[in-house]
């Protein structure tokens, strides 16, 4: 695909207004805290590392702690407050704190390889994916509330905008649960493949999984209807909607691909491409929660944040190795987390002055 940039050799704003260091390990994820005063990092080596925003120029201050026994899989800011959830190869969720106290919060008996949480106004809940199962939690729960079945290991997890419903990506489709249901039986969306991921429109109009094949698969929820979202070069790994749900930011190319969310698309309307690396592949984006901007990780280990209505292209770091695997931005915009697969963090402050 088009639209791209030069090789970025060049410093980047982390090295004004933020700082890396680096792990042996490989970077599984990244999140702030649901207070924004901590960004967390998981590691194949089931380390949880935490970055205080007040010492985000400061790396010898961030703290590690051995969470799991085996590689953490997937990571998510608790409902309240500054700590973290983390599922395992060691199929338990844990809880780390800021003060590095961890506790199990629940076991499986499969890898827990997603985990999900919505916090608004007096609803908190917490859901985690093990094999065929997901469970939805409390936020401050001592059991599940439900345990939903599917007749195939769950591939992603993601709540809709006011934690009404809880879809799950499977095989050949994705189930969409009411979560204050009492019936049993979820809206089934079918679709023949492997489904990899998932998101919902933050206005609840649509949801997409990326396939195994190179494309992604949606569908609108009024009325069931088909989406299918085709051309891309390699895998999507990565997708999220934009503040306001016009656009779908996805991986899989070496520009961030965007697809309308608008005017009736995206059915019969072409993505946008927002400059990127020439040849190099995009393997994460994140988007700002405030403004139109949308941050893109590459495989040679460059972030770049891009706004996607003027194509201005600012680098966050430079190309230093291993494909990036972990991005995301503080719910406040203020704060972006960037990891690789060769154990390289980032964490900067965009409040702080150049």
């Amino acid at each position: 695909m088009s639209s791209t940039i030069s090789p970025p050799n060049f410093p980047g704003l982390v090295d004004s207004r933020g700082a890396e260091r680096r792990f042996d390990a490989h970077i599984t994820g990244c999140c702030a805290s649901r207070d924004n005063s901590l960004l967390a990092f998981s590691t194949g080596e089931g380390d949880v590392i935490l970055a205080p925003r007040a010492e985000l120029k400061t790396p010898d201050a961030w703290v590690v702690s051995q969470v799991h026994d085996g590689p953490a899989l997937a990571i998510a800011p608790d409902v309240s407050g500054d700590a973290f959830l983390t599922g395992g190869e060691d199929c338990r969720l844990k809880r780390t704190s800021s003060t590095r106290t961890v506790e199990e919060v629940a076991r499986s008996k499969r890898w827990i390889e997603h985990v999900t949480t919505f916090s608004q106004g007096k609803t908190a809940l917490i859901a985690f994916a093990s094999g065929k199962e997901a469970q939805l939690w409390a936020g401050g729960g001592s059991e599940p509330l439900r345990t939903f079945e599917h007749a195939s290991t769950v591939s992603g997890l993601a709540f809709d905008g006011k934690g009404k419903r809880l879809a799950a990506s499977h095989y050949n489709g994705l189930s969409l649960w009411f979560v204050q249901s009492k019936d049993s039986k979820p809206r089934l969306l079918e679709w023949k493949g492997s489904h990899l991921g998932v998101a919902i429109h933050p206005a609840g109009e649509a949801v997409v999984t990326a396939m195994q094949e190179n494309e992604l698969h949606g569908w609108r929820l009024s009325d069931g209807h088909n989406m299918r979202m085709s051309g891309y070069p390699s895998k999507i790994g990565s997708m999220a909607f934009t503040r306001n749900g016009k656009w779908l930011a996805t991986s899989g190319a070496d520009c961030v691909v965007m697809w309308p969310f608008f005017g009736g698309g995206p059915i019969g309307k072409p993505p946008m491409e927002t400059p990127g690396i020439p040849g190099v592949n995009c393997t994460r984006v994140a988007t700002h929660p405030t403004q139109d901007i949308v941050a893109a990780g590459f495989a040679d280990g460059a972030v770049l944040m891009v706004d996607y209505t003027s194509h201005r292209v600012l680098p966050v770091c430079a190309a230093a190795g291993g494909p990036v695997s972990a991005l995301a931005f503080s719910s406040d915009g203020c704060v972006l987390g960037y990891g690789t697969e060769d154990g390289r963090i980032g964490a900067l402050d965009l409040t702080a002055p150049d």
